[in-house]
């Protein structure tokens, strides 16, 4: 059965989402027959990369509050980061625009490598505060999972991977997805947001009991933490 999943490495809460996700798959029986399909979704596709911007400054300039409200804000997925085992470095992260980022992720997903990227690229953004739109740190990241430098440089430059990240918005478009993370079970439950391991084990087991049936449809179960196209997390 398959899992697909919208995510963006810009959002701490898709960081979350995954690792709850994850302790779900640890208690599911049958782990090994889900397939899960990572998919790119931008939430702010004209970010200018500023990788010398203070990161709350930023936030507090985009979103017009004080500083001191975006860093209560930030607090507030820091402690979601926690209950998920993540210690979110916000303070050093790194303004950068994820779409080369998602280039990388496309080019995992063809090496069956697409779970071991995300995971290196959340950690980058968010525990090493690298810069994700930078290439040598891309190139990097990619051969930490066992990509070779020619071929993630080529990734970098291709039309083709550009081509299947705008694919992946397109459907989530179509799908109404407007914030992420974003889980479809056999394409028929949608889950939105971050939600606990317990909740993702529930779908996972109805879902895994319906599956063989072939069931279409959509239907949101729930609505959790998640950072929507305005670059809204909560």
């Amino acid at each position: 059965m398959k899992v697909d999943i919208w995510s963006d490495i810009r959002c701490p809460f898709c960081f979350v989402g995954k690792r709850k996700f994850e302790k779900a798959l640890e208690k599911f029986p049958n782990s090994k027959d889900i397939q899960i399909n990572w998919h790119s979704f931008q939430l702010d596709p004209d970010l200018q990369t500023q990788p010398e911007r203070d990161p709350f400054e930023f936030f507090s300039e985009a979103k017009r509050i004080p500083v001191s409200q975006a860093k209560m804000m930030h607090d507030h997925a820091r402690n979601a980061g926690k209950e998920a085992g993540i210690d979110f470095n916000f303070e050093n992260q790194k303004i950068a625009n994820s779409f080369r980022g998602h280039l990388l992720i496309q080019l995992a997903k063809t090496k069956n490598l697409a779970n071991e990227i995300e995971e290196a690229l959340f950690a980058a953004q968010f525990i090493d505060a690298k810069n994700i739109d930078d290439e040598e740190t891309l190139v990097e990241i990619g051969k930490s999972i066992g990509l070779e430098e020619n071929e993630i440089r080529n990734a970098l430059a291709s039309d083709d991977f550009g081509y299947k990240v705008n694919e992946d918005l397109q459907m989530a478009r179509h799908l109404g997805i407007n914030a992420v993370p974003f889980f479809v079970f056999n394409d028929k439950y949608g889950v939105s947001g971050a939600q606990q391991p317990e909740l993702f084990l529930e779908v996972l087991e109805k879902s895994f009991g319906e599956f063989s049936q072939g069931d279409q449809g959509l239907q949101i179960i729930n609505s959790g933490e998640s950072c929507d196209v305005d670059g809204n997390c909560d």
